[in-house]
């Protein structure tokens, strides 16, 4: 994997991950309680032998940029690097903010015109799943393509949130659609399940190959592609192009793989892990999940009861706490009595210390952490809140989606506690726009 380098896409502003995504980037956004989702695709690129990597930031990327520096440093005799390439201005025209994801390759091309370099692979920083690269190298190799692309089966139920592959027998792509809504725009691109059952994977029922939006290139593919064009986009204009005019292959792929692009998406994925039978094992010999070391103690439990939940070190739980299919970052202090149920609670940067406390008390804030007797179901507590005594996070009005406020809000049915949020004591989230009661 010499002369491969990986570039790994940091994302928009975000917007459907809103308010995870007020402070930091997607690819910041903190996961199973003790990583970020950037540690996702940097942990698979350093199990499959890659240690050149890119990463290409935009929005909010302070915090994604201390993660990496921590967590990511290599030896100075094997090489390799974890580098960081946010959007800047240069003496060039055009090098300004990115327009997408392809622009933002084209604005870094600099960094892919090494002598040592063949493949370029192209990530995303917001999806769940292992994958070793490896392989599908060796597939980009043996097709003699211009480009490959990961492809995973799917149901007629789900290709329509997917761009959709039909490809020939010798699996290259020869059409492709973004999105199809209909059963004719499905079978346009409808793969027979036989054809899927004989390259070993199951079809099950599966009759649509959805791109993963993975993808390799040959190096002087990709520079002639983005120098003679104006694509702004991998997925929407560069990949369908490619397929008229160059010899795109498509890679078999069959494990969990999740796209964390809503609210919604990213509470599921991280409950799925929490729970028995998790879809994507996080302790895994062959293939582990890298991550910042932190020095932290092992985690305290007074007489709670727990149940199928992930709960990261440094924690403090309170005697009489329940906590049920729920996913406890690093350094939660949880008073007692507390009930915590399919929630994430994503910890603090810090403890507090007990001067903080008493500044914190002058302004009318509760202690960082979780105060005794307060209940969470089906939320998210994002980092450094506070919360007080006997608190109801509880969305039992039923609201959908709610106004912007600076301490909770409603995205897809799921109450969000704004980073560094303080709630006070007996707060309830009721009415249509989630207003605060005492």
């Amino acid at each position: 994997m010499r002369n491969l380098v990986a570039l790994v896409l940091g994302g928009g502003r975000g917007t459907r991950l809103y308010p995870l995504t007020k402070y930091r980037s997607k690819p910041a956004v903190p996961l199973a309680a003790k990583y970020r989702l950037i540690d996702i695709p940097l942990s698979n690129c350093l199990n499959s032998d890659i240690n050149r990597i890119y990463v290409l930031t935009q929005f909010l990327s302070v915090s994604l940029h201390r993660h990496i520096r921590h967590a990511y440093q290599f030896d100075p005799y094997h090489g390799g690097f974890v580098e960081i390439l946010a959007a800047q201005q240069t003496m060039d025209g055009g090098t300004d903010w990115y327009q997408g994801t392809a622009d933002a390759v084209r604005k870094q091309m600099r960094y892919l015109q090494q002598p040592d370099v063949e493949y370029v692979l192209i990530l995303s920083g917001d999806q769940l799943y292992r994958m070793d690269y490896r392989a599908m190298l060796e597939a980009h190799q043996r097709a003699k393509a211009d480009v490959t692309i990961a492809a995973i089966p799917v149901s007629r139920d789900q290709a329509g949130a997917l761009g959709v592959m039909r490809c020939d027998e010798a699996g290259r792509v020869v059409g492709f659609l973004e999105k199809p809504k209909t059963d004719r725009e499905i079978d346009l691109v409808r793969t027979d399940p036989a054809w899927i059952d004989a390259r070993g994977v199951p079809s099950r029922g599966r009759e649509c190959l959805a791109s993963m939006g993975i993808y390799i290139f040959n190096k002087a593919t990709l520079i002639d592609v983005l120098e003679k064009t104006g694509y702004q986009d991998f997925g929407k204009e560069v990949f369908p192009a490619s397929i008229r005019t160059r010899r795109v292959q498509m890679h078999l792929f069959d494990d969990y793989w999740e796209d964390i692009g809503t609210i919604r998406a990213f509470f599921e994925a991280n409950l799925s892990l929490a729970g028995t039978g998790a879809p994507f094992p996080l302790a895994s010999a062959e293939a582990p999940v890298y991550t910042r070391t932190r020095f932290l103690p092992p985690t305290r439990i007074d007489g709670a009861s727990i149940r199928e939940s992930l709960i990261a070190d440094g924690c403090q739980i309170g005697r009489g706490s329940i906590i049920e299919n729920s996913v406890i970052g690093v350094r939660c202090r949880i008073g007692e009595r507390v009930v915590i149920r399919h929630a994430i609670l994503m910890g603090t940067d810090a403890y507090e210390s007990a001067a903080m406390r008493v500044e914190a008390g002058k302004r009318g804030a509760p202690p960082m952490g979780i105060g005794d007797g307060t209940v969470i179901e089906h939320a998210i507590v994002d980092k450094n809140c506070r919360i007080g005594r006997d608190v109801r996070l509880v969305n039992e009005d039923g609201i959908e989606d709610s106004d912007d406020a600076d301490d909770c809000v409603v995205r897809d049915g799921i109450p969000v506690v704004v980073k560094e949020a303080s709630i006070r004591t007996g707060w309830r989230l009721a009415g249509r726009h989630a207003t605060a009661t005492a």
